[in-house]
């Protein structure tokens, strides 16, 4: 799978049901490739309470499920 497969995908909180934002980035551990993490630009309607646009992520361990449409997020805030 590429970055840009990722890319096109919903991230959906399996907590709320929320689309959290879109993939912008990913974090990879230098010493064996694997993803540590995905860099999110938020929905202006998901991180409303805060006054930048700041980017957030969410570990490789809180995902769920990669799906052909969705990856589905563990996250509490």
């Amino acid at each position: 799978m590429r970055l840009s497969d990722l890319q096109n995908k919903y991230i959906v909180n399996i907590n709320d049901g929320k689309n959290i934002g879109n993939i912008i980035d990913v974090k990879i551990d230098e010493r064996n490739g694997s993803i540590l993490s995905l860099v999110i630009e938020p929905n202006k309607n998901f991180f409303s309470f805060s006054k930048g646009k700041i980017d957030t992520e969410i570990n490789w361990n809180s995902i769920e499920k990669i799906g052909e449409d969705v990856i589905l997020v563990n996250i509490t805030l």
